[in-house]
């Protein structure tokens, strides 16, 4: 993980400091790459103890398109629990529906995407088209004389990923986000991790991960998100038969809030040690070995599905996370 040090570093030593929504100041920099060889060792940070339970709890709740603080806290994470319940402008958002709730976040988009069409109610070859891909018709009305067909489907963007990679793995445009400017005036927190693009390659059954990040407090958001790309990138590699190898992660605008300055400076001074590996648990079936394509395990998997072998790490480290 010296990459990650070496991130932090060029923060401190390039970046300006500027204000934000949070109110908490951040010494900021536009645009940063990290790029691991997961043949390598899995992206795990060593300089501190790494949250590791609540990372890959977090992954399965969006895995699940949970929209609740309550479903990430059953599955081991916490850090929804205070823009769920603490965050004003939330609080006061008339989107809200109680305690705990977050509108539809990450997961949601990921597998739930609300697609709407509005057709032309004598398109019949349109309507055809529609109703095969899974579109239903919701309601009729008048548009300037004209009549129209509304129709609506719930997109599951992730399980259309492995499908491509199954049917089409040369494909381009294998990717899913979670950017829905229909929505953002609905949600506790606009994606802050918002686009992946799956990378098969067929000659050498190896699939790569390409991650773009919005905005990124990088003393605690940085590690948390490597981990769950890279574990995804594992598990989606075990479901389509491929070996995970590359995984990208892009930055547009990297951070370090100030009230985390202590535990990065503390970070600097510790080497690093060895990157652990991921295991996944036996349970989980793997398609290079059965031959059997089991998507389905998208919503079966569990936390406990996941561990890291040989993790070294120095002492824990906190600091406060900005909301």
């Amino acid at each position: 993980m010296k990459q990650y040090l070496d991130l932090v570093r060029t923060i401190l030593d390039t970046g300006t400091w500027q204000e934000n929504r949070t109110g908490i100041r951040t010494i900021s920099m536009p645009g940063a790459m990290l790029r691991f060889d997961l043949q390598q060792g899995f992206p795990a940070v060593t300089t501190k103890k790494l949250a590791f339970k609540s990372a890959v709890g977090e992954l399965v709740g969006f895995l699940r398109a949970s929209r609740s603080a309550a479903d990430f806290r059953d599955l081991g994470c916490k850090v929804w629990d205070a823009n769920a319940n603490q965050n004003p402008q939330w609080l006061a958002n008339p989107y809200r529906e109680g305690p705990d709730d977050l509108g539809d976040v990450y997961g949601v988009q990921w597998r739930q995407w609300p697609a709407y069409k509005v057709l032309d109610a004598g398109a019949a070859a349109q309507l055809a088209d529609a109703s095969a891909r899974g579109f239903r018709v919701v309601t009729e009305f008048d548009e300037n004389g004209s009549r129209k067909v509304l129709l609506y489907k719930a997109i599951d963007q992730l399980r259309q990923c492995l499908d491509t990679i199954m049917q089409n793995p040369s494909d381009r445009r294998i990717l899913f986000h979670a950017w829905n400017p229909a929505v953002l005036d609905q949600i506790a927190l606009p994606a802050c991790h918002l686009l992946y693009q799956f990378l098969p390659n067929v000659a050498r059954r190896e699939i790569s991960l390409c991650l773009y990040i919005r905005s990124n407090d990088v003393g605690l958001g940085t590690p948390f998100n490597l981990t769950e790309g890279a574990a995804l990138l594992h598990l989606v590699g075990r479901l389509t038969g491929y070996t995970p190898r590359w995984f990208t992660y892009f930055i547009g605008d990297a951070h370090i809030y100030e009230n985390q300055l202590d535990m990065l400076q503390q970070q600097l001074t510790r080497e690093p040690y060895d990157s652990p590996t991921l295991a996944i648990s036996d349970r989980v079936p793997d398609y290079a070995q059965t031959g059997v394509y089991e998507p389905e395990w998208l919503e079966k998997i569990e936390p406990s599905d996941f561990s890291l072998i040989g993790y070294r790490h120095h002492e824990p480290l906190t600091a406060p996370m900005a909301v």
